[in-house]
Parts: C-alpha cells; structure tokens; sequence
C-alpha cells in the first residue's frame, strides 16, 4: 500500500490543495479506495471536503492517544466515490505533550494506521502540518514517500533542504529505509524573475525529482474549497482541474528524467 505525504515546514506552500486533490484525483481517476489523513490543527483537508470538524466526536486525535478508538470509528466518507478522510482539529495540537515521554513516540500514527489495509484502502494520503515537530516525524515514519511543495519564493530552497534533511534523517533513525522525496512541486508559479530563478535552481539540484507541473493560482482552485469540494466536482473542464491532475498523474506514476543531480548542499537564495 502507497502512503504519501504532503510535507513542508512552511505553511501557505500549497500543500492540503495538492494533498486533497490528489488523494480526490486516485479515487476518481485511479479507481482506487484512499484514506486522506489530516494531521494538521486548522483541519483544512477536511473543510476543503465539506466536514465540519468542529463538531464532530471523534477525529485522529483520539484515534492515536485513545486506545479504544478504532480507525474504522473515526473515518468520514467525503462526497466523492472512494475517498474517506480521517479528520484532524485543534486537539492535535496537544498530541506531542501526551506522547513526548513515550519511547516509540514516532511510531504511534503507523501503528494505529495498521488496519486501514485490511479495511480496504489502496493509498494512504497524508497532509502535514506547516512544522517538522513530533507529528510530522509521525507522518514520515507511516509513509512509504514524500511530496514537498516548495513555493517560488526567496526562503524556498531553504525549505526544502530542511524537509530533505529530516527525511533522511527519519530514514537512519526510526527504521524507515525505504523512505524518500518522490516529488518536489513548485508552487504559487507566477511570472517574476525571482520565482524564474528559484524554478531554475529546483530543477537544477532536484532533477529527478521536480514535478514537470508546477502549481500556479487559479479562482476555481480557491472557488472549490470554499465550496467544500475538490475541483473536480467544482469546476471540472477548469484549467485548475487539468493543471492539478497534472501533478496527481506526476505524483503517482512518476516523470522520468535524464538529467543528473548535481552533488552538494541544496542552495540558498542569495
């Protein structure tokens, strides 16, 4: 089973648009049963889908610090045919205090994912919070890959090396060998020299890795989310619709390249 990860230390990158509309996109397109996970306190990924998580009884809190809490009990059906999604809400934000004495502590969220196979889903999809804290070393250590948007702006790159830095260092210390940056996305793409400098140096340090596709502003984006819906059931014809199942299809099955990456530290913007 996939399990994907929309990770950046840097909040406004983009990162719950893509994680939704992938996980939205794999349902429809793919055919595939996907679980999106929400990690982060504001819940967004659940709102961009239409739940009010506010109210509801249960979310992924509960489900990693209470033990009687079945994933099963937790998981919300969202509009769309296949895609469920595991809520979050402010209550996350006291789950590294709980944890924090706890010797396996990183390995609570995959051990409480155990049985979403069983229940039948192909990927796991899961949105970060804007942090590299004890939630998202929980995410890193239940994925099997990592996505990290980037946006094209001056502390971009700085970001990015951070996020890598931490897989890497997750990979060496909890016992993930197997986990990687599958994709690195260039986001809020616009027209300026900086955010074409910035694209330079993304394709120059990460060329196996950066999405052909970056991700640029679009009104029927925003129009979906504000609406509770994933773009495909907004605005389906829409530029925005084929510019993010774009980045799904890149996400997924990958875009070969045959440049090679250069040695060396990840630059910073000078």
């Amino acid at each position: 089973m996939r399990r994907i990860a929309f990770i950046n230390e840097k909040g406004g990158t983009g990162k719950t648009t893509l994680a939704v509309n992938t996980a939205a996109w794999l349902a429809r397109e793919r055919g595939l049963k996907v679980l999106l996970v929400d990690l982060d306190t504001q819940g967004h990924a659940g709102k961009s889908l239409g739940l009010d998580v506010r109210t509801l009884p249960r979310n992924v809190f509960h489900l990693l610090t209470d033990a009687a809490v079945r994933l099963e009990d937790v998981i919300q059906p969202s509009s769309l045919e296949g895609l469920s999604v595991l809520p979050a809400y402010k209550e996350m934000a006291e789950f590294p205090l709980l944890v924090a004495g706890e010797a396996r502590r990183a390995h609570r969220l995959a051990e409480r994912l155990a049985s979403a196979e069983a229940l039948g889903f192909d990927v796991l999809v899961f949105d970060a919070p804007p942090s590299l804290g004890l939630t998202t070393r929980n995410i890193l250590v239940a994925s099997t890959e990592v996505v990290v948007p980037v946006a094209l702006t001056y502390f971009a790159l700085d970001g990015c090396a951070e996020v890598a830095d931490t897989v890497r260092q997750v990979a060496e210390l909890e016992g993930c060998p197997g986990l990687r940056i599958t994709k690195v996305v260039p986001t809020l793409s616009r027209r300026t020299a900086l955010a074409t400098a910035i694209h330079e140096r993304l394709a120059a340090y990460f060329p196996d890795t950066l999405a052909a596709t970056p991700l640029g502003y679009n009104v029927k984006v925003d129009e979906a989310q504000s609406h509770g819906k994933t773009i495909w059931e907004y605005a389906p014809s829409s530029s925005g619709a084929k510019m993010l199942g774009a980045i799904a299809a890149e996400i997924f099955d990958g875009v070969p390249t045959p440049k090679r990456a250069r040695k060396g530290k990840t630059p910073r913007v000078a």
